[in-house]
């Protein structure tokens, strides 16, 4: 059975070209994956399409309406059953590589973007069952967002990448950031290889490359050392 993802979104053809690439091809050509895009307009509820409407209480900009967001939502629902129903907003739970392995897990998600100044709270509340953010800033909409989620999900289901071993040493899976990487030619313009990495010495290749993954996340995410120690 494939991982299902299904995206509700005002710009389904914002994900025409990223998934005809790389991965994301290869994981839907495989049966590994299969996506739908659903316009969020196909269930509004007057002839002109409307999806937005101005908030209660006055203020700047506009907000999602409930009726055709509600609408999709439990379309999905219906045609993939019981998978989570994830917001993309500024407000949800980071995401990390743990969320990621987590949803990784399941049968699909339902990823919800949404856009202008957000979605009836009421839809928040009633028919979300997860909401992810990918940053501390905002963006014009949940679609880039979504497809930042998407990609970090699908190339954890099995199968997806080829030698599953290296997801194991990647950042963030090895509880700090990866060790720097090396390939041919031995010299480039006057620059080395560390020599450790050249004498087949399996252990101490191991050690050095410990030792650079806690220097650097050390040097430059000393956070992560922080959150495993609590």
């Amino acid at each position: 059975m494939s991982f299902s993802v299904e995206v509700l979104t005002l710009f389904p053809e914002f994900f025409d070209s990223p998934l005809q690439q790389s991965l994301l091809r290869r994981a839907i050509e495989a049966g590994l994956f299969d996506f739908k895009a659903t316009n969020i307009r196909d269930f509004s509820t007057d002839k002109h399409r409307t999806v937005d409407d101005v908030p209660y209480g006055g203020g700047a900009g506009m907000v999602m309406k409930p009726e055709p967001l509600v609408g999709a939502l439990e379309d999905a629902r219906a045609r993939l059953g019981e998978i989570p129903r994830v917001l993309l907003t500024p407000q949800g739970t980071p995401l990390s590589q743990e969320l990621a392995w987590s949803l990784s897990e399941g049968p699909g998600m339902i990823l919800l973007c949404g856009h202008y100044e957000g979605i009836d709270e009421r839809v928040r509340e009633g028919w979300i069952d997860l909401e992810v953010s990918i940053g501390d800033y905002v963006l014009t909409g949940g679609e880039p967002a979504a497809l930042v989620l998407l990609d970090s999900v699908v190339r954890l289901i099995p199968g997806v990448v080829g030698n599953r071993e290296s997801l194991m040493d990647e950042s963030f899976s090895c509880g700090g950031l990866e060790y720097p990487h090396y390939t041919r030619p031995r010299d480039f313009r006057g620059l080395g290889v560390p020599e450790v990495l050249l004498s087949g010495h399996h252990q101490k290749i191991e050690e050095f490359r410990r030792e650079q993954s806690l220097k650097r996340t050390l040097e430059r995410r000393p956070d992560l050392l922080k959150r495993d120690d609590e």
